[in-house]
């Protein structure tokens, strides 16, 4: 196993073992093992081999004082469990009046369903307890920056409906950086390190201080001013505590020089911030109260601790969450950007994506989304994101407004004899709940006895000659003759044989485009009034989105079922 995923399994193992010993008054091995494996699943093959591990850190943390147990536990951010109503949030810890919280995203492409979760969250709890949300901007990785995603982030926030107060793009906040980095630099707290970065990892994790950690104060003022003309191979590195049990937490960059052209800014090479630095010191000057983050960042935020610690700042309150087990589709910016470029995507509203714009492109509502995030709230446990559950409540929003029309998928011929001339038009609602609403008419065609229509190739071949069906809202009909289909009238109206969909000879050519496969065939003429963006239903095919009606058909994204 890397080493990596030892110090990560041990960290969980050890905050567990705190809240325990904190609970009970001393840690129990069995009990904090339930915790581990409750929270990584994964780990349940390996209970042989955690077992010592998780006996050894018991051991550790029962030797600790209760204060000692309470500082490293409020390093954590647990949350104490309460009951969740659906949809009701729970309550913020330590609030004081108006909160300040922010949305961060980095601008490496658009909002996907994943971001949607704490921009939401934060928009909530803003709007609970009052205060100012804040976009920020996260770009100064020069190489992550997509030009256009400045613009998308805006447009998905609104889509969304989160109320954004202020928008701050660091990037454009490169001097204050710089300032409070020579501020560590002259309090002793901070180093220029030239030792390279496999050569300092080889201290870092043997515990063993780097020769540069003991530069003069003008030596490091020195190699600062070579990094601010862009020499490479230099970073400046925060002092923590290189005997720290954890070697994530020993010395660890905080800016470094990136030749690389910014999008935005237009240079070519500047210093900038690693993530640790520019975030402690932008949440500080924002007056942030509350920051909810991915307990993945657990390690991230005990490193900005130090910084808040050097500068005599009071940290906001850190809510670390569960991470958002999102499946069956791809999130990643870079590999979707590169599928653009490959052709593989046609953009990034690509309805086989989870970004914001596919799901928009699709029909699902932003209060779907919104309701369904309510719902999985904040709390330390890991949630699977319920593809079901958000097509459940956009079928609660859209299912009262959606037309309902015919569309026949793959469609074959059926050639039908006997219906009664006065049935040559069929006038079917256009809501089957809402009458009012209006209805639409389905015009049949005939030659002589005989009128041609289209049903889905899949019930098509289940026919057989003698098979009696059900053409929806019309009549009943026999199939006499299966090559080619040919079936006859039966003026019973029997509802116990199968329902079949149905179009007539005249119709419109249609495409639906869904997730996971496109699909021809015909719709009824009336669909020609529908306009872009309206949300109908094919009977029994499922919920579409309009993109396109013109002289050559329709086009239609596949939302759900």
């Amino acid at each position: 196993m890397k080493n990596n995923e030892i110090m990560n399994r041990s960290d969980i193992i050890r905050r567990y073992a705190i809240e325990n010993a904190l609970n009970y008054g001393k840690a129990q091995p069995k009990n904090v093992l339930g915790k581990v494996l409750t929270d990584d699943k994964c780990l349940r093959r390996k209970v042989r081999e955690i077992m010592p591990e998780v006996n050894r850190i018991v051991r550790e943390v029962n030797r600790l004082s209760r204060k000692a147990l309470e500082e490293e536990f409020a390093t954590y951010g647990f949350q104490k469990k309460r009951e969740k109503k659906r949809g009701i949030l729970t309550d913020l810890p330590n609030v004081k009046g108006p909160v300040v919280m922010r949305f961060a995203p980095n601008p490496s492409g658009p909002l996907h369903i994943g971001h949607a979760r704490t921009a939401i969250l934060n928009d909530e709890y803003v709007k609970k307890y009052g205060g100012k949300l804040i976009l920020r901007i996260e770009d100064t990785d020069p190489k992550r920056v997509e030009k256009d995603a400045y613009r998308m982030i805006e447009e998905d926030l609104k889509w969304l409906g989160v109320n954004i107060d202020e928008v701050m793009t660091q990037s454009s906040r490169l001097a204050i950086y710089r300032d409070f980095a020579v501020r560590l630099i002259k309090q002793g707290n901070a180093y220029v390190c030239s030792c390279g970065q496999e050569r300092f990892k080889e201290y870092k994790d043997r515990g063993k201080a780097c020769p540069c950690r003991i530069n003069s104060l003008e030596k490091n003022i020195e190699l600062w001013n070579d990094m601010l003309d862009g020499k490479m191979g230099l970073v400046l590195n925060l002092k923590t505590d290189m005997a720290h049990r954890n070697p994530a937490m020993r010395d660890f960059p905080i800016m470094r020089v990136e030749h690389e052209h910014h999008p935005l800014t237009g240079r070519d090479w500047d210093i900038y911030p690693l993530m640790n630095f520019s975030i402690a010191i932008d949440d500080h000057l924002s007056g942030m109260t509350h920051v909810l983050r991915g307990k993945d960042h657990i390690v991230n935020t005990q490193r900005q601790l130090f910084i808040y610690d050097y500068f005599g700042w009071k940290p906001p309150e850190f809510i670390h969450n569960g991470l958002l087990n999102i499946g069956g589709v791809n999130l990643s910016t870079s590999t979707i950007k590169k599928g653009i470029e490959e052709g593989e995507y046609c953009g990034w509203s690509d309805v086989r994506l989870g970004t914001l714009r596919a799901l928009r492109r699709r029909g699902i509502q932003p209060e779907a989304i919104r309701t369904v995030m309510k719902m999985i709230g904040i709390g330390d446990a890991d949630v699977r994101f319920d593809w079901s559950m958000l097509y459940a409540e956009n079928r609660k929003i859209i299912d009262e407004k959606a037309n309902r029309y015919f569309f026949v998928p793959n469609p074959e011929e059926v050639w039908v004899k006997g219906i009664p001339r006065e049935a040559d038009i069929i006038r079917i609602p256009l809501h089957p709940d809402h009458p009012k609403r209006g209805y639409r008419d389905i015009a049949l065609k005939r030659i002589d006895d005989t009128t041609k229509i289209f049903i889905p190739k899949k019930d098509a071949e289940t026919l057989k000659k003698g098979s009696v069906l059900r053409l929806k809202n019309f009549c009943n009909i026999k199939i006499e003759e299966v090559r080619p289909l040919m079936g006859r009238y039966i003026e019973e109206k029997d509802l116990s044989v199968p329902i079949i969909q149905w179009v007539p000879e005249d119709n419109l050519g249609c495409e639906v485009i869904g997730p996971e496969k496109r699909v021809a065939g015909f719709c009824e003429m009336d669909c020609r009034n529908l306009e872009h963006d309206d949300i109908i239903q094919f009977e029994r095919f499922g919920f579409c989105r309009v993109s396109r009606v013109d002289e050559n058909g329709i086009l239609c994204y596949f939302a759900h079922t």
